[in-house]
């Protein structure tokens, strides 16, 4: 987790400044990912030519989801109506940035590329960020939650899909289950309104797409 010091008081010009900052390590993290959770192992793996390329494109479609994720809560967090949610969710994107170093490195391991479609993933959920929040921050906050428990879902299902010799890409994974199951649960406790059956539909059919795109582009 990234550690974060909180500010006193955010002006709007404050949040806009920050947001900047904020799509700005989204865009420039390093290529080698942020340090790994010490549940990765150390050692050298073996895997098939084949084998590289499929982890390779899960993790790309991983890396394509957290910088949306990274896009949704900073688009959530500028138009926050209380002070105390719009910390929160700012909070919650910076401890996520791990999640981006994370993927990006191992893409990058597995001789792979990010999503040459990333700044497209970034609008359209920041977007989709501002628009939700507009709704009042109840609404934002289910959002999220509900957002994160596909997430979950959605990454339990690679773990199935891993090849049984891919222990580092495993652990990666696992971990950021614990971390998105943590940030679901923080956005309901924080007042978040549970979604209608319609919007968590629209919700995974849009995750389809790009996951379905980002796994070849």
């Amino acid at each position: 987790m990234l550690d974060w010091v909180p500010m006193p008081t955010f002006t709007f010009i404050d949040r806009v400044i920050d947001q900047l900052d904020q799509t700005l390590r989204t865009f420039a993290g390093p290529a080698s990912g942020a340090p790994y959770p010490d549940s990765v192992p150390k050692t050298a793996e073996t895997l098939s030519d084949a084998d590289r390329q499929k982890v390779a494109r899960l993790m790309r479609v991983n890396h394509a989801g957290e910088v949306a994720a990274q896009a949704l809560y900073h688009g959530h967090a500028l138009c926050a109506t209380s002070t105390a949610v719009h910390k929160s969710l700012r909070a919650a994107a910076r401890d996520e940035l791990a999640h981006l170093g994370w993927t990006a490195g191992r893409v990058h391991e597995l001789g792979g590329h990010r999503s040459y479609l990333t700044p497209f993933w970034y609008m359209g959920s920041w977007a989709i960020g501002v628009g939700t929040s507009l709704m009042g921050d109840r609404v934002s906050l289910g959002f999220v939650a509900e957002t994160e428990r596909q997430v979950v879902a959605h990454l339990q299902g690679h773990l199935q899909r891993l090849p049984s010799g891919d222990h580092k890409s495993r652990a990666i994974l696992e971990q950021m289950i614990v971390d998105e199951g943590r940030h679901a649960t923080q956005a309901v406790e924080a007042g978040g309104s549970r979604l209608g059956w319609l919007a968590r539909s629209a919700m995974r059919a849009a995750a389809r797409v790009m996951t379905t795109t980002a796994y070849w582009l």
